[in-house]
This record gives C-alpha cells, structure tokens and sequence, in this order.
C-alpha cells in the first residue's frame, strides 16, 4: 500500500470516528447545584452554568402587583419548607414584573432560609428553545438533593411546534411525573401559550375537534396557580417611580419628578414597571450617579 493510499484510509478513519462520537451520546455530567444559588440550563452538554450575580431588583420596588406578590411568595415558601405546592404560570401585559417577580421571590425566600440556618433554594432557567430537553433536565434534577425552581421566561408555542407536549408530560403527565424536589415557574403574554390559530387549526383538521382543542388547552391546565397581570394606572406607574427614586436615593423634587415621569410614560405610549425603571435609569445618568443594587 502506498503512502497516499495509507493516508487517504487514515482520513476516511477519522471521518468515520467523528461521526460515531457525535451519534452516541457522552456521558452526562452530574450536576453540581453548589456552587450557586442560580443556574442557566446548557443543554449542549447537558450542564449547569452557574449565575454569580442574578439581575434582579428588591421584591419591595415591585408595585402594584401586590396581591400576586402574595400568592406567589407563599407558594414558594411553601415549597422552600418541604410542602406541596403548585406550579405557577404568570401571564398578562408585558413590563408589569412577571419575570423580575420570580427572581425577587427566590432572592426573599432564600434570605428567609438564610436567616434559619435552612437550604437555600435553588432556581435554574431553562430557555424556551430549549423545552425539548426537560425530560433529560428533570431526571438529572431527581437525583439531587436540593429544592429547586425550574424557570422558563416568556414561554408560549408557534405553529409547527410540538415541544409543548414535552412541557406537558414533564410538569405531571409522565410516567415518572415532576420531581417532588422541583417546581415550575413560567412567564407568557399569553394565558393558554398557543396562539388561537394554532388550536382552531387542529379543530378543523382533527377527527373529534372537541379533543383536539382540548388537547392544546389542557396546556395551561398544567399549571395548578395562574398570576394575571395587568396595565397598571398612572397612580401606580408614579408609585414605581417614587419607589425606585426613594431607594436609589436619586435627588430630584416631587413635583418634577412626577411631570418628567408623566412625560417619559407619554413619549413610550404606556405605563408599565419596564417603563418606570427605564425613566429611573435616564434620571440616574442625567444625574451622573450609578444604581447600585
């Protein structure tokens, strides 16, 4: 054999090694939930990757959502503590603090733990692409030893998009059903995560429409706690404001504080808790002076 000969059958080898590594999976690596508090879910190699300084804000400065504040933290408390206790969807308008509400929850309660010498709580986020992966998430997360949130932000389903039935049978439908150590917590503009076309498609395609519609919007069922939220009114817009003002100490009178706000809210055509922050952030840098958390 020939030296050419013997190198292109040494090419064709590695091609061939290449192609068995990527077809059998590597062994999954056992997750390691001590070395944070908060976690991003990598589902390319099937690992946690630790989140040092999670961006949130003190569960104080959320306002007018007071009720579903309520609600949300006595479930997770109960849950921190050992108890049952349901997964939530948080739905409704968009800047009213769904996501910064379960990042604050987490950051109370486990100062709540902190203070009774308890286990801290654990919150991993797994990204919305991402879904087709809870059934390998949630048998890694069985074997360990801690409470955890698993938290998808701004969940919902295009058309085409069958992952859902994965979120199905992972929240409790499975054989196995949810780990008792792991709760779901999600976020969505929408309260039944697919979009209306979606189901009207399947009623006018399906052999029994009724248990076709069923189908997509027994979705939501899955989630034992729905927290609406709504458009805040301009009191409550100004009671962020003011809020935020007060506990970054950002020195600016009242009665300008409120026109500017009044103003900012008018030049963005709403009046949210995204809004309210992004006035606080200008009014920070036009004063020159940081927002330190």
């Amino acid at each position: 054999m020939s030296n050419q000969e013997i190198r292109n059958l040494n090419e064709k080898l590695d091609r061939l090694l290449n192609l068995i590594e990527r077809a059998v999976p590597g062994e999954i690596p056992e997750l390691n939930l001590d070395a944070a508090d908060a976690f991003v879910w990598q589902v390319e190699n099937s690992d946690l990757m630790p989140v040092e300084q999670v961006n949130r804000i003190d569960i104080s400065l959320l306002k007018g959502i007071e009720r579903v504040c309520g609600i949300l933290m006595e479930n997770t408390r109960r849950f921190a503590n050992g108890n049952v206790a349901n997964n939530v969807l948080l739905w409704g308008a968009r800047g009213m603090g769904k996501s910064s509400l379960v990042k604050a929850a987490h950051a109370a309660i486990n100062q709540d733990l902190q203070t009774n010498d308890h286990s801290p709580l654990k919150l991993i986020e797994i990204h919305r692409e991402d879904i087709h992966s809870l059934p390998l998430l949630l048998n890694q997360l069985r074997k360990v030893d801690k409470r955890i949130i698993l938290f998808c932000d701004d969940l919902s389903f295009d058309n085409d998009d069958t992952s859902y039935k994965s979120l199905k049978a992972a929240l409790d439908g499975g054989i196995e059903g949810r780990p008792d150590n792991v709760i779901f917590y999600a976020t969505s503009n929408r309260r039944h995560l697919l979009p209306r076309d979606m189901i009207e498609n399947e009623r006018s395609t399906a052999i029994n429409p009724a248990e076709a519609v069923e189908e997509k919007v027994s979705l939501s069922d899955r989630f034992g706690l729905w927290l609406g939220f709504h458009k805040c009114s301009q009191d409550e817009y100004l009671e962020m404001v003011f809020g935020y003002a007060r506990y970054y100490q950002l020195d600016v009178p009242d009665d300008k504080l409120r026109a500017k706000a009044l103003e900012w809210a008018t030049t963005r055509g709403s009046r949210s808790g995204r809004v309210a922050w992004q006035f606080i952030q200008d009014i920070a840098g036009e004063l020159n002076k940081p927002l330190l958390k």
